[in-house]
């Protein structure tokens, strides 16, 4: 269903000449690593060196990993590019290839409303267009979002980047997904409209409001833990792209409401290393946001985004986080 574009990879490759590459791959993708590895190795004569460790964004880019395994070079499948780091960094966007327009047609019955956000995670970018022809021909009006923030192509989202879809909410009444329920719910968590998922590659289309209205009521448990929580973790992450807020902010905050707050940094946010941090109630993680959402479950203690403690702390209203968002 993907197209992994060997050839322009082997080109940029080749093109940074290398001694030693670090090759990351998304969890999905993991399976082609020895393939791909072995084409590296056999096409362009460079040393490839799999990473092993979770690639959970285009925003995880292992520069430590590399410097330590004296790499020259990390090559990245299935992201676009995310941000500038201090080394060299090949990006190979994959694309899904199957027809979606059956699909497109079905998302019909659920799509609300004359004005539709049409946007795509970077497999789907491709199809934009298509689509958008599609919608149009059933009398839509389709806008598709500038590329703001981190996107690096227009109509564009990842999972905390929701900077164009944002600016376009007062002129659509509805959004069209192409892509899976990570980046529908992103999408329906930033802006206060109906939400439908395209997932071509489960060949699925689903309306996004019953998993909004359940992640919105366990956001409100989880504030509300924290408001009685003491002593509350602020988690500042080593990762390069996974900065969000100010920990000077929250540190300061605290103080005025009467908490008292610790720094903690972190690579990986797992609840087996916050149960170990046993005198801590509570946290407000200034890593990638979709983990103290998405990891909601997962957590035995409560952890909130920087937006979510913001509307604690009383600087923004509920208002302004269904309508602009959690993260």
């Amino acid at each position: 269903m993907y197209k992994f574009d060997e050839d322009k990879a082997l080109l940029e490759i080749k093109a940074k000449n290398p001694k030693r590459v670090l090759l990351q791959l998304p969890e999905g993708l993991k399976k082609e690593g020895f393939r791909l590895a072995k084409l590296i190795e056999e096409q362009a004569r460079v040393e490839t060196i799999i990473s092993g460790e979770p690639l959970w964004g285009a925003c995880d880019v292992a520069v430590a990993e590399a410097k330590t395994l004296k790499c020259d070079l990390i090559v990245i499948y299935g992201h676009a590019p995310f941000m500038k780091v201090d080394f060299p960094v090949v990006y190979v966007e994959t694309r899904f290839e199957k027809g979606i327009k059956k699909l497109i047609e079905k998302s019909l019955k659920l799509i609300k409303g004359k004005n539709i956000g049409l946007v795509a995670s970077v497999q789907h970018i491709h199809q934009l267009n298509d689509v958008r022809k599609l919608l149009e021909k059933h009398e839509k009006n389709v806008t598709v979002p500038s590329g703001k923030g981190h996107a690096h192509h227009v109509g564009q989202v990842l999972g905390c980047e929701y900077s164009g879809l944002k600016l376009e909410a007062k002129n659509i009444d509805c959004v069209l997904v192409l892509g899976n329920k990570f980046h529908s719910l992103g999408a329906a968590l930033s802006i206060d409209k109906p939400v439908v998922l395209v997932d071509p590659a489960n060949e699925e289309v689903i309306d996004i409001e019953p998993l909004k209205k359940k992640i919105v009521k366990q956001r409100v448990f989880a504030i509300e833990k924290v408001k009685q929580a003491r002593k509350i973790g602020v988690i500042i992450s080593t990762k390069l792209g996974q900065h969000f807020g100010s920990f000077d902010y929250v540190l300061e905050k605290l103080k005025k409401i009467g908490k008292e707050g610790v720094l903690i940094s972190m690579n990986e946010v797992t609840n087996d290393k916050l149960v170990n941090l046993y005198d801590i109630e509570a946290f407000v993680e200034l890593a990638c946001p979709r983990i103290a959402v998405d990891d909601y479950s997962k957590f035995s203690k409560p952890v909130i985004t920087v937006r979510e403690f913001a509307y604690l702390v009383g600087d923004v209203t509920w208002e302004d986080l269904l309508e602009k968002g959690f993260f």
